[in-house]
């Protein structure tokens, strides 16, 4: 990877301080905003290296037809998770802890082999036997710019996509007999709010991660057993505020529930 230029060390720096101290960039310099993913990319990971945090492993986003269009994505983005923000449902927050909160109903993949950087693509199949186990996840995305005052695209792909917080449900059993047809609902003090199904996410929520092996590939870092890849949102954005409860149902197995106190 190439040296990171000043404006973009500079960024890093200011990510690396709203991370520590949970806050917000309130605005931000037209001038630190990357000019490209790649260089997006490259402040997203000097910052994971600079708050040297355990890695959880990737969020993955704008999987979906709908949120691209809402985004005005070409295709996924993707960003860095850390271990300390990842918890088991049933799970509780104070609303005053999270920032701009927004609730996205996805499958949690954790490895159970590497898929290294090498000369040759990965195959879906390969992918596939890297994957351990399955969960019904919910994330908590969370971006360290305010929703009122967003940057351009590039400053948001820095921030790691808005990786948030990770509640992980019941593990999914069955999923080698396959996650598309598996229906979604997502509820908000008991009233269904979304609902989807694993084929929204590229067809099958598995595509994600086959397609995140090749970035990193690219990258030339690859991915590790024990990574955990949140694959996408079947029910797309939802804001939470306090006071709230959520249940998200994945079928008729899994579940996830959490509070977000006043």
């Amino acid at each position: 990877m190439n040296q990171l230029s000043a404006k973009q060390l500079q960024l890093a720096d200011l990510l690396v301080r709203a991370r520590s101290d949970a806050m917000q960039i309130a605005s931000l310099p037209g001038d630190l905003v990357p000019d490209s993913p790649k260089d997006a990319y490259a402040v997203n990971r000097a910052v994971a290296e600079r708050l040297g945090w355990e890695p959880l492993g990737w969020k993955i986003a704008g999987t979906t037809e709908g949120v691209r269009r809402k985004l005005k994505l070409d295709g996924p983005i993707y960003g860095r998770t850390f271990r300390r923000f990842a918890c088991t449902s049933p799970a509780r927050f104070k609303a005053a802890e999270l920032l701009d909160p927004l609730i996205e109903c996805e499958f949690f993949v954790t490895l159970v082999r590497d898929l290294p950087p090498r000369e040759a693509p990965w195959t879906f199949e390969e992918t596939i036997d890297a994957i351990g186990e399955v969960h019904a996840g919910i994330e908590i995305a969370e971006c360290r710019y305010p929703n009122a005052a967003l940057p351009p695209f590039p400053a948001i792909l820095a921030d790691g996509s808005a990786s948030g917080r990770y509640v992980f449900g019941d593990c999914i059993e069955n999923w080698r007999d396959g996650l598309a047809s598996v229906p979604v609902r997502l509820e908000i003090d008991g009233a269904l709010r979304r609902e989807g199904t694993g084929a929204d996410v590229m067809g099958d929520p598995l595509r994600p991660l086959w397609w995140l092996a090749e970035e990193r590939r690219h990258w030339g870092d690859g991915l590790r057993a024990g990574e955990t890849i949140s694959t996408g949102s079947m029910t797309g954005m939802l804001p939470v505020r306090g006071g709230q409860h959520v249940r998200a149902r994945f079928g008729g197995s899994a579940t996830i529930e959490i509070s977000i106190d006043l």
